[in-house]
């Protein structure tokens, strides 16, 4: 009876102990509410509204059909227009599309060759040089985004032609760039790189602070002469050189075990990975200036850790998620890192041809370094 009562006094301060945690009970309601909304709501294989470019070579009313019936499938949306295939490419390489439609100037030809033989509409020799109405350029360095438009390859036109096809020749070519033999560990192995930095970099120095806090550290900083920004800088500057040593392990990890390639210049990835580094590390130092103690410090890092992971772009794709999930997706380091190490390592872009996501990065930094200094003094207080 004695055992059960202390029993019972240890759950009821326990209780208490958790309620006045308001940090902690927060994350206990939170955590799970988020998983449960980023898995049901916000992830999505089923992949609809691609952005995708077009290359009208043919500039005529049948070409314009052909772009509606295609946009009429929900699967792609002709965001871009180009004049040439150079710039489609170039477009592709940046990531301002996922694919682009190549119509050429004898669409007209090309489908009524397409016509099935058999019903009067073509001749043998017709069949022998039926060739599919059009290409489709596509990137393949994201499996799942490829594997959507690759589904549009034997896209029926029975109601575009107002007759049977022929079956025996695919309605679109394919190419696919980048990845052509669909490999997924091709994509999987750049992603790598921005979900563990994200999860070490923000785990090192989100209990930056708090640490010297319940080490008793505090009171030595505030005297010295150190100003609360070149506190933060010093803080996170040591945690570049591991940044850079996860790089290396994993990229060349995953090109001496997995051939994943390494297309991109040395110093476009150092450029890229650098940025991404920088941005985490003040996230973790804004992280510690707002904890109380290292036990919160870690909750706010998973916190932040699961969009990160599932929001990116790593597990599934960006194009299949929602508008409100994207607007999250957007809020994150990881996802502007994500698109810059990609588009260096797999399509050897520049990263200066990235801009949005390069100046975001250097955006987030310049920002969170400034809040991280304005909480410190403010802990001062």
């Amino acid at each position: 009876m004695n055992s059960l009562l202390r029993i019972q006094a240890i759950v009821i301060k326990e209780l208490i102990q958790l309620k006045r945690d308001r940090m902690t009970f927060g994350m206990v309601i939170m955590i799970p509410l988020v998983q449960l909304l980023l898995f049901a709501f916000a992830i999505n294989t089923n992949i609809r509204h691609i952005p995708v470019g077009i290359v009208d070579q043919s500039q005529t009313a049948l070409s314009r059909v052909l772009q509606q019936t295609i946009t009429a499938t929900s699967i792609v949306d002709f965001t871009r227009h180009y004049t040439s295939l150079a710039q489609a490419q170039a477009a592709i390489d940046r990531g301002d599309v996922r694919a682009v439609l190549v119509i050429p100037d004898d669409v007209s030809q090309r489908l009524v060759r397409h016509a099935t033989v058999g019903f009067g509409t073509s001749s043998a020799s017709d069949q022998e040089t039926s060739r599919p109405i059009a290409q489709w350029l596509v990137d393949g360095s994201d499996t799942a985004i490829a594997a959507s438009i690759k589904s549009l390859r034997n896209m029926p036109l029975a109601e575009l032609l107002d007759k049977p096809v022929n079956r025996n020749v695919p309605t679109f070519e394919v190419t696919i760039i980048y990845n052509p033999e669909q490999r997924s560990v091709v994509n999987i192995v750049p992603g790598l790189v921005g979900i563990i930095l994200t999860m070490t970099m923000i785990m090192f120095t989100s209990a930056a602070i708090v640490r010297e806090r319940e080490r008793g550290n505090m009171e030595l900083l505030i005297t010295t002469p150190l100003a609360s920004l070149e506190l933060m800088i010093g803080k996170i500057f040591p945690y570049i050189f591991i940044g850079a040593i996860q790089v290396i392990i994993i990229l060349g990890l995953g090109y001496c075990f997995f051939n994943a390639p390494i297309n991109g210049g040395l110093w476009q990835l150092t450029f890229a990975t650098l940025l991404f580094i920088c941005a985490s590390l003040v996230l973790g130092l804004v992280i510690s200036t707002l904890a109380k103690n290292q036990l919160q410090s870690m909750q706010m890092t998973v916190f932040i850790l699961l969009p990160s992971i599932l929001l990116s772009g790593f597990m599934f794709p960006y194009e299949g998620m929602p508008e409100i999930a994207q607007y999250i997706a957007e809020g994150l380091p990881a996802t502007h890192f994500i698109r810059l190490v990609r588009g260096v390592v797999l399509r050897d872009v520049a990263v200066i041809d990235m801009t949005f996501d390069m100046l975001w990065l250097i955006g987030f930094t310049i920002l969170g370094l400034i809040l991280a200094a304005l909480r410190f003094k403010k802990s001062l207080d």
